[in-house]
């Protein structure tokens, strides 16, 4: 009956349409291992579209699973038959597999993978406990058809094989079994990596310790990132990718790895050394001159010694090409002479029945002339400078320039003193016969006239950047006409320190804004200098500008120093107290230094400084004020004291706007770098 259905079946499945059933896993004829994977899907079933799958193991009952399923099956040793099956409508199918159920084996190849690209030498990293269902001994691996090379249950080796596809066999051993895992590989040419090796060269006989000197751009294809090198299998020493490393090895040949190491690569470069027994040692020092100095003679030979052949040295000596040698003791400085020309310097040491040398070639030159010298120094002056040139070298010529041109023998000779009236840069050489030209000398003078300005001594105190301070007041001033209305904000631009301050002004009918800040506090002061940098805005409307100061002595009169750029009389004004502190009468008074704040270029900086001082009892000197460096003469001295009833000692600065007009307007100015000097 069983026979029967099958050959039913059979029939049944020749007269339909195909099923597309796809087997994954396990393939036909596979040798697994139980448990095993069962891999399958299918979209139609006998021309249908399918609604289920399933399997079985020979004639068990089917396992149902959907269109695409992995399961895991199990089934006893030996062979079997697996059917995968499908359902559709009204109909089934199925498809059969031979299987062989063999002892599990547990092969682990960590690498490479199957279908790898890889370049040779690869390395085969793999283990395994359970072979072919008894305890793993050993494992193994070989390339195509070559002879296995037998390896521990857990190994990482290094295979190599040519360019090409190749099977990788990863094999283990157990008692009386075996078993084996294939893998495909594909070997590709190396990436390029241009490992260059300065030094040893391949082959080279060395003593220890010796220098490894290599550089490398590019390593397996892709930019290198570091270098490295090992003596045999050592570890390697990590270094960057241009390095010179010292490195030991003992008697007898080595390899040298250097190595190279980018983005997920890696390259090395095979180096084949010997290193030799050193000789007896000798350690000769020569501190001067060096190997390959270029000297003028006569010149310094000095050198030391303390081992010579392997012995205390007892003597030193040196001599010039095949010239006698000159005995000297274990550490010594001696002068020495020879011709122009390329010369051996021999510098020797002695011990008892040895004697070593070291060899340095030395270039002797002309000696050049002395380097000129110029007097007084390079520098900054702020009047004009007599400038004398001379050199140590007797009997020679000094040639200068003073237009920055290197000078020769063509320029100017050296006469006599050279004036300087204005900011110069002098070159000079000398020349003299037997000799090479100097090096050549440069001197920079500077000459700068005295800034124009205040006269401040050293020890005044200043109060700086006054403009940044927090508590700024900010009001209208009662004694002019009309309204005004202010603000204060700081700004960094524009900006001469980073924070300036900046005043915006709304007025109407001639309306002044008075700012004031408290800075300090001394009655002891009798000497002051204003000092601001101010902006005007564009467009501005301004009638004076009033840049105050105010000092409270010690008997309680406040001193006013009152002064302003006044646009209603286009001049220089200043405060007078026209009656006595008690009963004060205070009066602008005209200078006839003129001055209009509307005058002043807009959009730009403008540089005020009014030095003033006062005597004991409040009269105050207006001395100067300069305007961008320009300096107008005040010098009126007037009472300005008044008793205001002030806290003691308070030093006080205003900044008052002051519009123009009876229609009213705006205007906005900055103050940077407001410096109040006081002495």
């Amino acid at each position: 009956m069983k026979v029967f259905f099958s050959l039913v079946l059979a029939f049944a499945a020749a007269a339909v349409p195909a099923s597309a059933i796809t087997v994954v896993a396990p393939a036909n004829g596979a040798q697994v291992s139980s448990p095993f994977n069962v891999v399958a899907n299918t979209a139609t079933c006998g021309g249908v579209s399918a609604v289920s799958m399933g399997y079985s193991i020979d004639d068990q009952v089917a396992t149902i699973e959907p269109t695409s399923f992995s399961a895991v099956a199990t089934a006893s040793l030996g062979s079997h038959i697996l059917h995968v099956k499908c359902w559709g409508q009204n109909t089934s199918a199925e498809t059969l597999l031979n299987i062989t159920v063999v002892p599990p084996t547990n092969i682990a190849v960590q690498t490479p993978a199957n279908g790898a690209q890889v370049t040779s030498p690869f390395n085969v990293a793999a283990n395994v406990t359970m072979c072919g269902g008894v305890p793993a001994v050993s494992m193994g691996y070989s390339i195509d058809s070559q002879v296995a090379t037998i390896e521990p249950t857990s190994f990482n080796a290094t295979a190599t094989a040519s360019v090409g596809n190749h099977t990788l066999h990863v094999k283990c051993w157990g008692q009386n079994t075996g078993a084996e895992t294939l893998l495909n590989i594909t070997v590709q040419p190396p990436p390029v990596s241009n490992i260059a090796v300065q030094t040893p060269a391949n082959g080279a006989q060395v003593t220890s310790p010796f220098n490894v000197a290599a550089n490398v751009t590019t390593c397996g294809g892709v930019p290198a990132v570091s270098m490295g090198y090992s003596i045999d299998s050592q570890a390697a020493m990590i270094e960057p990718t241009s390095f010179n490393a010292t490195a030991t090895a003992s008697v007898g040949p080595h390899t040298l790895h250097v190595k190279c190491w980018g983005q997920n690569t890696g390259a090395e470069t095979l180096v084949s050394i010997t290193v030799v027994q050193p000789p007896p040692v000798s350690n000769i020092a020569v501190q001067t001159p060096a190997n390959g100095a270029q000297v003028t003679s006569p010149f310094n030979v000095a050198a030391n010694v303390t081992t010579c052949g392997g012995v205390p040295a007892v003597s030193m000596g040196y001599s010039i090409d095949s010239q006698a040698v000159t005995i000297e003791p274990t550490s010594f400085s001696a002068l020495a002479t020879a011709s122009v020309g390329l010369h051996t310097l021999h510098v020797k040491c002695w011990g008892q029945n040895t004697g070593a040398e070291t060899l340095l070639n030395i270039t002797v030159i002309q000696p050049p002339a002395a380097t000129p010298l110029a007097f007084p120094a390079a520098g900054t002056y702020q009047a004009a400078q007599t400038v004398t040139l001379s050199t140590a070298t007797p009997g020679a010529t000094i040639y200068y320039t003073t237009d920055g041109s290197a000078p020769s023998a063509a320029a100017l000779p050296y006469a006599g003193p050279i004036a300087v009236s204005k900011s110069a840069t002098i070159q000079a050489i000398a020349a003299a016969p037997g000799y090479l030209n100097s090096g050549m000398a440069r001197a920079d003078y500077v000459i700068t006239p005295p800034p124009a300005g205040p006269s401040i001594p050293s020890n005044a105190i200043s109060s700086k950047q006054l403009q940044v301070k927090p508590n700024w007041t900010i009001v209208h001033d009662a004694g002019t006409p009309g309204t005004s209305n202010g603000s204060m904000l700081l700004v960094g631009d524009p900006s001469l320190s980073g924070e300036a301050a900046q005043f915006t002004t709304t007025f109407s009918y001639w309306g002044g804004e008075r700012y004031s800040e408290g800075y300090d506090n001394d009655t002891n002061a009798m000497n002051f200098v204003y000092d601001a940098q101010v902006w005007v805005q564009e467009g501005s409307v301004i009638g004076n500008l009033e840049l105050d100061n105010n000092q409270v002595l010690a008997n309680g009169d406040t001193v006013i120093y009152g002064f302003q750029c006044a646009g209603d009389t286009n001049s220089w004004d200043y405060t007078q107290n026209a009656g006595t502190p008690q009963s004060p009468n205070i009066q602008w008074v005209q200078s006839n230094q003129p001055c209009d704040p509307e005058q002043w270029t807009p959009n730009a900086w403008h540089h005020v400084q009014i030095s003033y001082s006062r005597d004991s009892v409040g009269n105050v000197t207006y001395k100067s004020v300069w305007l961008d460096g320009v300096e107008a003469p005040i010098n009126a001295t007037v009472l300005s004291a008044f008793t205001l009833g002030w806290d003691t000692g308070i030093l006080l600065t205003n900044f008052q706007v002051d519009g123009k007009g009876a229609g009213g307007g705006s205007s906005t100015l900055y103050v940077d770098n407001m410096t109040i000097y006081r002495w």
